[in-house]
């Protein structure tokens, strides 16, 4: 999957990445008039930078590898199931079954099937591609001289964007990243013009104030992914008061 900025030559025609488009047209004319099975998802938003394009990627990559990987441990690799494919014009904005398709096949965008098709033509659209799991609980939470602090894992499809803190059950607060993100959607870890998180790295920690006065509280953290979706709280901690040493 070809993965171009528009500002990359696609619909701004000069500046310094405008000869992209058009060796990526080269490329993508050579490989599919050979019935390779590629395809162009322009990214309406940026130029060279990465942007949203990992929340297609992903997919993209699961979808092929569900078509490619052998059933059995150490099988063969498969031959692609091309049944389900969809087509679309390239550049463009909108994907049919490959039975529907009027246009040149050999000048194509291929598309696994239906399902990614769909997130294809949000992305090419917004880049607001969906998501419908949610992301990993928060774990290992901690509770000390009242700094909660706690372990989060990767929202692969979305990324995180924030937490909440729960106490007994009450949102008491969220934790947010300061660092902008000028190319795609705000993460948790900001992001660099390429995909990598800005420096130095948010910290998973939320300051319980007057925690000395919620004694035996049980405090819970969720993870809020870029699309709005909320993981199960974290398994829960709870505060303790501290016995005065005599």
């Amino acid at each position: 999957m070809c993965n171009p900025g528009t500002k990359e030559g696609v619909t701004v025609k000069d500046g310094r990445f405008a000869r992209v488009w058009p060796a990526n047209e080269l490329f993508f004319g050579e490989v599919r008039s050979r019935g390779g099975l590629i395809g162009i998802a322009v990214d309406p938003l940026t130029s060279h930078e990465c942007g949203n394009q990992r929340y297609l990627a992903i997919r993209w990559l699961d979808q092929c590898l569900a078509l490619r990987l052998p059933f059995d441990d150490g099988g063969a690799l498969r031959s692609i199931d091309k049944s389900r494919a969809w087509l679309a014009v390239t550049p463009g904005l909108r994907a049919v079954p490959a039975t529907e398709f009027k246009g040149d096949v050999s000048l194509s965008t291929w598309l696994p099937n239906e399902e990614f098709a769909k997130l294809w033509m949000q992305y090419v659209k917004d880049t607001k591609v969906e998501d419908l799991t949610r992301p990993p609980s928060p774990r290992s939470l901690s509770l000390e001289s009242g700094v909660l602090t706690w372990i989060a894992k990767a929202d692969m499809e979305s990324g995180i964007e924030k937490f909440l803190i729960l106490r007994d059950g009450e949102l008491i607060g969220e934790v947010v990243s300061n660092a902008p993100n000028r190319f795609g959607r705000q993460i948790f870890q900001g992001l660099l013009y390429s995909d990598t998180p800005t420096l130095p790295l948010s910290e998973m920690q939320f300051v319980v104030k007057n925690s000395g006065q919620h004694g035996n509280s049980e405090y819970q953290v969720v993870t809020v992914n870029t699309v709005g979706r909320r993981s199960e709280p974290s398994l829960g901690i709870r505060a303790t008061v501290a016995t005065p040493n005599p």
